[in-house]
């Protein structure tokens, strides 16, 4: 299995890669569904890893996350290495979930203690977009895992 380095390198290869055929195909660099696409394949890669279940050894994609490392602890407790957390569709939401009901859980502390009010008021196509970039790095960390979209659906298979 590829180290957290390779699968940094191999994806920003492949971000560098989608880079340049946007721009050989017209796009400009200022677009913001590139910007949506990119920043959150970025993200994906960088601070959503799927090896997040493995937390508590302290791989590079909690360690990112800096004092709030701990934070991803419980997601390892709740799903185990290369188990659900590695699937192709259920795995990156399990991870947006997690963090997405944190978030809410902190903007809704904001709002109670300091009246603080946050939109996220984007136009769909960009969340759309970045959506797209988020799985795109994941995908690919699952391929470089050797995991492949048909993984674990031989299981569900009924022999004859």
């Amino acid at each position: 299995m590829p180290s957290g380095r390779a699968h940094e390198a191999l994806n920003l290869a492949a971000l560098g890669g989608l880079a340049l055929a946007h721009l050989a195909a017209g796009g400009s660099p200022e677009d913001p569904r590139a910007w949506a696409f990119g920043l959150a394949y970025l993200a994906g890669t960088y601070l959503l890893s799927p090896d997040l279940d493995l937390a508590e050894r302290g791989v590079r994609a909690s360690r990112r996350w800096g004092i709030f490392a701990a934070f991803w602890r419980p997601y390892g407790w709740l799903f185990r290495h290369r188990g659900l957390s590695h699937t192709w569709l259920l795995g990156p939401l399990t991870r947006l979930a997690y963090l997405g009901a944190w978030v809410g859980l902190l903007l809704l502390v904001l709002r109670w203690t300091l009246g603080l009010q946050v939109s996220l008021d984007l136009p769909p196509e960009l969340w759309g977009f970045g959506l797209l970039g988020y799985y795109a790095s994941q995908w690919l960390h699952l391929l470089a895992d050797g995991i492949r979209p048909d993984h674990g659906l031989k299981r569900l298979r009924r022999p004859r």
